[in-house]
This record gives structure tokens, sequence and C-alpha cells, in this order.
């Protein structure tokens, strides 16, 4: 059998290391990762070997060349012009692949049975077999779900926090028949997870998933890396030691001398021609290359020391990575995580801060304390983005310097020239980002159409009017959060942009690969005055303007001092509507969600002392409202999300609704009255907008809870435009508030939120859902527990920004929610504690 090695990754997330080497041939215990694969191949007895090359292709044929110096016969295949991704990179090398054979990742340390998956492969017949494994964090890897006979019928590749459902992923190693290479395109770039893998499900396809017994780390990131040279040394991992084990746990190469005070903790590794000075301490951990010289007092702690590394007279290495030929001077410092590039200079006395990464060649000065990444921006984060946007404490994680690295890593994706509208709500904090971000922008060749201070709606419709407009981008504070920021990032539609588009801004943020142009090209500002003009016209289109006129209502709206309240006085007057309006004025600081409740307990009393026909309270910089019914009483929550269907259902019948899955089964029963039809998505406002606008005949889309889109005007939330629809529709069909309320169903709806740490989350999901009949499962979002005979449902929601998992209990009995809530809250807790305690004891 033949192997395909996949050895053409740059290993963007393991920078500095791969600047100048490909990530295969990153050292683990002083041998590339390609070798420790080429090991496992040979012991499996798999000795035909193609590598496939994109990235610095040359070290790797030179280190391996036809590979009898390995015991097996290497050929490669270079990719030349593009990349072809994991799938079309194959797809290159097909005449070389007439029978069964494996493909095997270029970047991870494993010692799979793979004879045992093999046989798995021929048994089931299967065209395509992935060897799986189990992980307590899924959220990196491609999540795999099959059946008890381990046939697979679903697979999510990379999912966000709150799209877990199971903790079972895909390690990149498949065993394939040579006919599925077929279906795929010559010469295109191609992905086996996201084009190859689908087709095949779709064609139904013989497809399988093996789930391996054995260790499996993707050394996908720096922690990783560290990690797996920790557990091969404490033998959690199968693999050759290029050294002989002198005494238990201490691997030392030749022609090495150790001066006999050195104090040495096992296991440690020690390379060939290496000197180790008086006095030195190693902690147990420590990996040190070939050709290394420690001087005297130094302390180790378990860092990893590549070839060729100078250590000075005291120094102290704290769990860092230092790469080859780097020297480290007497009394320097480098602490937890941090990583110096190859050939650099850490001067003496010089302290590096944890998790700080150096590139090649730098030089340090002596008694610097360097506490940034040597060329731009702070310690880099795993994500930037959250279930909104990007999010974070005004000032203290949203930083005016964070912000012009953000607005050019997304400049950076963008065409240079390109245009970007960019809006925030009237705070200074606002303002401060907002004029970074722009900077930022301008510095990667963008430019700006600043709308300046404005409701997020506007912002929106503004995207998709003014011409070749690339995206947008509106800063607020967050809501019920007014110590914290939100960015929110818009695509040209006016739809929050995609995972994939995030990943894109991510990268470019974490690798630091920024667009910098030249003066010429530095992107410009301009300020259109016509948005609020543009916005009321569009605003119109959609509405029943004389209905509105002609309604004889008194509106009572409440601002909440935010800058909706400088837009909608002016938009509801040319409607001729006789409102009155509280709290318009500007106010710099947000208020608090208690501070809000007080503000809706009086509007409901203004609403009653006025014998006014409703009250509203405005929120989320024009994109959430509360309504007040004539009685005072507020409405929010599941009953807004119904009484609005109801009467949009009512208005426009046989229509569709777009809501959340987690909203109440109200929504259908309503649809039924109407002939109309429920569409739910996953809980995220970007599902929403999407399927939204997706779907022709979809009038309305949203909940009471995250707002209501109205797809024909733009598609984001808008409460400006649901105020003015809502008094249109009361009119027209000549009932308050109250009626609609009292004539919706009476449906129960619950939900309690526990502490669930993010590494069980994966598995609470694989548990549900192998614990459950699948005809009683919907995997929207979280799990679904169904009865197909009524509207009783369970939902088991992972928080997507929080370690809290939700569970929601919906029917027409309350005695069935409330024992529902009960037993999963007990269900639940019980599986997190066990899962806890399992994590505790292998940390142990």
């Amino acid at each position: 059998m033949r192997a395909v090695l996949m050895a053409g990754g740059s290993g963007t997330r393991l920078r500095p290391l791969t600047c100048d080497l490909p990530k295969p041939m990153v050292p683990v215990l002083n041998r590339p990762i390609a070798e420790h694969i080429v090991n496992l191949l040979k012991r499996n007895n798999i000795r035909e070997i193609i590598a496939t090359l994109y990235y610095l292709p040359d070290v790797m044929r030179d280190y391996f060349q036809d590979g009898s110096d390995f015991g097996v016969e290497m050929t490669y295949a270079v990719e030349e012009e593009q990349p072809l991704g994991t799938a079309g990179c194959v797809k290159n090398i097909q005449q070389w692949l007439n029978e069964t054979f494996i493909i095997v990742s270029g970047d991870a340390i494993t010692d799979f049975d793979l004879q045992q998956a093999i046989a798995f492969h021929r048994e089931k017949k299967s065209k395509a077999t992935l060897i799986l494994t189990r992980v307590p964090n899924p959220v990196e890897f491609g999540v795999v779900i099959t059946d008890k006979d381990g046939k697979i019928n679903r697979f999510l590749e990379k999912p966000s926090l709150s799209e877990i459902f199971s903790d079972t992923v895909n390690t990149g190693t498949y065993i394939l028949e040579p006919e599925v290479l077929d279906y795929l395109p010559e010469n295109e770039e191609s992905d086996f997870s996201k084009d190859l893998f689908p087709i095949l499900l779709d064609k139904g396809k013989p497809m399988y998933g093996y789930i391996a017994e054995g260790y499996w780390c993707d050394v996908g990131h720096l922690e990783a890396y560290r990690e797996a040279q920790y557990d091969a040394m404490e033998g959690k991992v199968t693999v050759d030691f290029a050294y002989e084990e002198k005494t238990p746990g201490v691997w030392v190469g030749t022609n090495t001398y150790i001066d006999s005070t050195a104090e040495v903790e096992t296991p440690v590794l020690i390379g060939n021609n290496c000197r180790i000075g008086a006095r030195v301490k190693i902690e147990a951990g420590t990996v040190i290359g070939d050709n290394v010289t420690v001087g005297a007092d130094a302390d180790l702690k378990r860092p990893i020391i590549w070839n060729g590394v100078t250590i000075g007279d005291e120094a102290h290495l704290r769990a860092c990575t230092i790469a080859r030929g780097t020297r480290v001077d007497r009394r320097a410092q480098v602490l937890e995580g941090a990583v110096v590039g190859p050939l650099s200079i850490v001067g003496e006395e010089a302290q590096i801060a944890p998790r700080v990464r150096v590139w090649p060649s730098k030089r340090i000065e002596s008694g610097a304390i360097l506490n940034i990444n040597l060329i731009w921006g702070n310690t880099a984060q795993r994500n930037l983005f959250g279930q909104r946007g990007v999010t974070g404490l005004a000032n203290i994680d949203i930083t005016p310097e964070f912000a012009v690295k953000l607005g050019a890593s997304y400049g950076s994706t963008l065409k240079l020239g390109s245009t970007v509208v960019v809006s925030r709500d009237q705070r200074s904090v606002s303002r401060m980002v907002s004029r970074s971000i722009i900077s930022g922008l301008m510095s990667a060749g963008i430019n700006v159409q600043n709308l300046e201070a404005t409701a997020i709606p506007i912002s929106r419709t503004m995207t998709t009017k003014l011409s070749g407009v690339a995206g947008g981008i509106h800063v607020r504070l967050e809501p019920n959060r007014p110590d914290y920021i939100l960015i929110e990032f818009f695509d040209k539609q006016g739809i929050n942009i995609s995972k994939s588009k995030e990943k894109k801004v991510e990268g470019a943020y974490f690798k630091e690969d920024l667009r910098r142009v030249s003066v010429q090209e530095i992107g410009g500002v301009a300020y259109p005055g016509n948005a609020i003009d543009t916005y009321s016209r569009t605003f119109a289109k959609q509405l029943n303007v004389e209905a509105v006129r002609n309604s004889g209502s008194k509106i009572v709206i409440d601002y909440v001092y935010a800058v909706s309240g400088a837009i909608l006085p002016q938009l509801l007057t040319k409607f001729d509507c006789d409102a009155v309006v509280l709290n318009a004025s500007l106010k710099q600081t947000a208020i608090s969600a208690a501070e809000a409740v007080v503000l809706l307990r009086q509007l409901g009393q203004v609403v009653e002392a006025l014998k006014a026909n409703l009250g509203v309270q405005v929120a989320a910089n024009g994109e959430q409202f509360t309504l007040v019914d004539e009685s005072g009483l507020p409405i929010q929550g599941e009953i807004l999300t119904a009484l609005m269907v109801n009467t949009i259902f009512t208005a426009h019948p046989r229509s569709t609704v777009v809501v959340p899955v987690h909203a109440s089964s109200a929504v259908e029963q309503i649809a039924r009255r109407h002939d109309g039809r429920v569409i739910r998505t996953k809980v995220n406002p970007t599902a929403l907008m999407e399927t939204s606008q997706a779907n022709p005949d979809v009038v309305l889309g949203g909940s009471g809870e995250m707002g209501f889109i109205f797809p024909q005007l733009h598609p984001g939330f808008d409460a400006m435009f649901g105020i003015a629809k809502l008094i249109e529709m009361l009119t027209i069909q000549e009932r308050s508030l109250a009626q609609i309320r009292a004539d919706l169903p009476n449906v129960c709806h619950k939900s309690y939120s526990l502490r669930c740490p993010w590494k069980v989350k994966g598995a609470l999901m694989r548990y549900l859902v192998e614990t459950h009949s699948s005809d009683n499962l919907e995997l929207i979002d979280g799990v679904k527990l169904i009865n197909p005979q009524d509207d009783n449902w369970i939902l088991i929601l992972p928080d997507a920004g929080e370690p809290l998992v939700h569970i929601f209990a919906n029917s027409d009995r309350r005695d069935w929610v409330d024992d529902k809530i009960m037993e999963y809250r007990y269900l639940v807790q019980k599986f997190i504690d066990r899962e806890q305690g399992l994590v505790e004891s292998h940390s142990l």
C-alpha cells in the first residue's frame, strides 16, 4: 500500500518557528514531525510514500532525499503555481494511485495502529474511511458523527462553540479507494472535508469512521507543539527516540558532556555534541537539541531548545521555545509560552514576557523588557470573534492600538482600493475606537465612508446603497454590558460576515500579515451627508404610509438616551405620528440593565397615564425594542416574538418567518392558523440574517431577545422600522396589543443555565446524541429532543461565549416543562461532574 504524506503546510500558527521551515519539518524530540510519521508508516509496513509539497519544498526533499536512509521509498509531488488544497494535491497525483491508499497529515504526532484501520476499511468495503479520535475540545477540528456500525452520517468542519455535536473528530488520516478521486476537478483547489466527503455522502457511497485507540496530537499551535514533546517523554505516545536512553527517562546523544554538578530531573532529552555547565538545573520535560551549549548556573524549566543554541550563564528559560542558532545571553529570562525565532540574540538581563513571539534574526538589547511581539501589537490571542463580533472591555481589551491593528487586518483581506462604511454610537469611547479602526483601514489602502454617530440599521442600509462598498464596521457599547465595546463587521449586503471571513481576519491579525501600502495608496475618508434621507426613502417604500398617518394612535417612545433618539423622531414626524418622546437626549455613558428596567416601569406608567395605545423602549443602538401595552404591561422575550409573528402572519398569510432554534412553539402554532411556514436557525445573528435573505417568501426574522429582521428593507435587525410596521399592522387589523396578546397560544417555555467547562461541551453533546433515538433528535444548534406527535421539546445548547450550557423546555403543559427541566438539570450536571472527575484524574 502507498501512503500520501500531506507535507505542504506553512504552519502560520507556529510562526515564527515556520518562517524558514515547512511545518512538517519542525523538530519534535530533535526529529522532524515528518520523520516521526515516516517511522509510524514503516512500523505499519507501509514503505512507499508520496509527499505532496508546496511551502519551501526543498527543505523536505534535501532531508529525506529518496528515503533509503530511513528505510522507505520517497517520491515528491510539488504544487508549483498555487496551492491545490488537501484533496486537490492528491487529485494531482491520481496517476500514481491505482489501489487502496492511505493519506496521512504531515503535522500530527500519533501512534495509531494503521493496519487495524486498514482492516476495518476492507471489512466494511468502504470507499473512504476517516480515522477518528476523541478530544476534549473539538472546536479546532472537524467533528464527525457515525452510527453504531461506524458509518458516517454527519460531519462539520471546525464548528463554532454552539455547533458542537460530538467530541469525535477527524484526524486528517484517510484510507481511500482510488475511484473517489474521480469526483474531484482537475487542477482546481479542493478540500476533502468541504468538497469530496460531502459529495460521497450525497451520492450514498459507503464512507466510514474508524475510532482509533492511541495517542494523537495535532501540532497546530505552539502550546500543542510543546505538549506533544512532554507527552512523548512521559511515554504517552510511542515514538522512536534519536538517542540512547542512558538511564530511565534520560536520553543523551553522543559526544555530549554534562558537568557532574548539574542537576537533571527525568524525563529529559539532550542531543549530540552538547555542553552542560556547572550547577545547571534541568527540570523534567526539557528538550535540548544538537550542538547546544548551556552556561553555568542556568535554570531550564521545560524549555524546547533547538539545534545550535547558546544559553548564557544564569539564564532562566520557562516552558518556552528557542529556535535554531539563537543566543540567549547571561541572566536573560525567556518566560512561559514565549517563542524566539531562529538566529536571534537575546541580550544580557533582557526579559521576554510570557507568550511573546520574536521573529527570526532579531536582536533584543541588553536589559530590555519585551512584553509585545517584536514587530507589532500585543500578545496574540487564540480568537478575536465571538458570537456577534469582536468584543472586550473598553480601553483595556479594546484599545486604540488594538483597533488600529484590527482595522488593518480586516483591510488586508479586501482588495486594495476597496471602500468600507464605518459607523458608531454617540459615546466618546466608540469615537476613539472607530477612528483607530479607520486609521488601520487607511494604512491597508482602504477608503472609508464615515457615517459617524448613527443607528446600526442605517449603517447596514447605507452599505447596500453606496456604490462600490465592500463591507461595513459598526462600533458601539455592548447591550447590557456598558463597560464593553462591540465591533461588528458586515459584508456588502449588510449581513454580519461569515465564519470563514472571520477566520481570514483572524489569520491576518495573528500572523501579522498586514498590507502596508505606499504613501500614494493610503485610503481616503469621505462623509456622506444623505444617510438619514436614504434610509427614510427605503423605509417609506416598505411601509403603508397612509395607514401610519391615519392611525390616530398615540405612542410613547423611550429612546434610553441612545443615538436612535436623534433619528427616529425625524422619521415619525414625516409620517405624522403622534409620538411622546422620553429620554431622547444623547448620553455619553450607557445605562445598566437595572436602570433599563426602571425606565421600562416608568414608560408603562406614562402610557397608562396618557391613555396611549402603546409604548416602546428602543435598545441596542436601534436594533431591539420592548413593547408596553395600553395597560402599561411590558411585552418582551417569547411573548414579544409570538406577538410579532401573529401580527405579521395576519398581514401576510401563507408566508414564512425565521426564528432561532430556542424560540417557543407558539410560533408554529400561530403559523398553522395562517397556513404559514417556520424556519429555525442557529442561535446567532449571522444565521438569522443569511436565512432571512436566502428565502424570498420570508417576511420576518429574529426574536424578541435578538431583535427583528424585515428582509425587504435590509438584512439586519431594525427596531425603528419594526415600530412603524407594527403601527401600520395594528391600524389595518384594527387590533390593540392587549387583544393580540390575549389571542396568543398558551405555551410554557422555560430555561435554566449550568456552568460547563469548555472541554466537557463536546463530550456532553456526543453523550446526548448517543443516548437518544435519532428519530427524536434535531441538531440545528445544540441537541434538541423533540416529540414528533406534539410541540413538546427539550433543547440543550452550549453557550458560544461563556463556559455555560443552557437547557430550554417547551410544552403546552407547565408540569411537563418543570419535570423535564429538573430531569435534564440532574442528567447534565451528573455528566459534567463525572467528566470533570476524569479530567482531574488524568491531570494528576
